[in-house]
């Protein structure tokens, strides 16, 4: 069961280790673009490369999923970003069980978005963890964990295209120690468990009194949706790129302008340099043509919205 591009290298793996993978289930086709064009998930298109086959109930509580589900008796279920509540009688049906490759180091990040928030947030570190599923979100017990850093400059799309081949490749060593007995699971400890919700677009409006390091975090972070937006004269301001600087006397918000170079004050007497913004209603343009076209005055505050 999976959906995104981040589930594609574990299907392929899954088939590279000569595991028997009877049934795809993922999503149904969704429109997409301009044009609302039925698009295939990835996972589908990477199903029929295979020659595999493909199941994309609207719901899975249902006798149609649960009768295709129990005709196949699977003895595990691998499960990767599939994006639907698992019932309980499906996760109960395989005697391995369902087994989940979750993009956080559990317990940190249960939900739908650990990669956004675990750089959003900072975090130095992050990994995958392999558990089991049971009926409550990513709270079974953990199976086996990769840990990697993150860098510096990675953004979320990134840190998940790095991740998903990690994830793999722990999915088959999970399988391989379910299968000889050699994994002992372990309970999550519940007192350290943090939660990454669904990322919604109010979640990319810059907080200007964030320290200039945590608001490139979150840009990163909330790379490429909802990415972060601020309000310059009442009206809304994309940023794409920026860059932490050092010390400043700015207030939060402010903006300073030197030879075409646009900075803005944050909390804790730091500095972003603004380096690629987007106007509302305009294209992408360089922070220096900004500066030419809007001229913004040394002084002016972003993050105002005007009544």
């Amino acid at each position: 069961m999976g959906t995104p591009a981040f589930a594609v290298p574990a299907l392929s793996a899954l088939v590279d280790a000569g595991y028997s993978v009877e049934l795809i289930v993922t999503q149904p086709d969704r429109p997409a673009g301009r044009k609302q064009i039925l698009k295939p998930p990835p996972v589908k298109l990477k199903a029929l490369e295979l020659g595999l086959p493909v199941f994309q109930p609207l719901r899975l509580k249902t006798s149609d999923s649960w009768e295709r589900l129990q005709a196949i008796a699977p003895e595990v279920i691998v499960v990767v970003g599939y994006g639907q509540i698992i019932p309980r009688n499906i996760i109960d049906l395989p005697p391995y069980g369902c087994i989940n490759a979750h993009a956080s180091l559990l317990p940190k990040y249960r939900g739908a978005a650990p990669v956004n928030w675990a750089i959003a947030n900072g975090d130095a570190r992050t990994g995958v963890t392999t558990m089991r599923i049971v009926f409550e979100l990513d709270a079974g017990d953990m199976l086996l964990k990769r840990e990697t850093p993150i860098g510096f400059d990675e953004t979320a799309e990134q840190l998940s295209q790095r991740l998903a081949p990690i994830g793999a490749a722990l999915l088959i060593e999970t399988l391989e120690g379910l299968a000889d007995g050699s994994i002992i699971p372990e309970p999550q400890n519940e007192d350290e468990v943090t939660m990454a919700p669904i990322l919604k677009r109010g979640d990319g409006e810059i907080d200007w009194s964030l320290t200039a390091p945590r608001i490139y975090d979150r840009l990163r972070g909330f790379t490429p949706w909802p990415g972060i937006h601020t309000y310059f004269r009442g009206r809304r301001l994309q940023i794409h790129r920026a860059r932490p600087l050092g010390k400043s006397s700015l207030a939060p918000g402010r903006i300073s302008t030197s030879e075409d170079r646009l900075h803005v004050g944050c909390g804790g007497s730091s500095l972003l340099a603004v380096d690629e913004v987007q106007p509302e209603g305009k294209r992408r343009i360089d922070a220096s043509d900004f500066v030419r076209g809007y001229r913004p005055q040394a002084g002016e505050r972003l993050g105002e919205i005007r009544q």
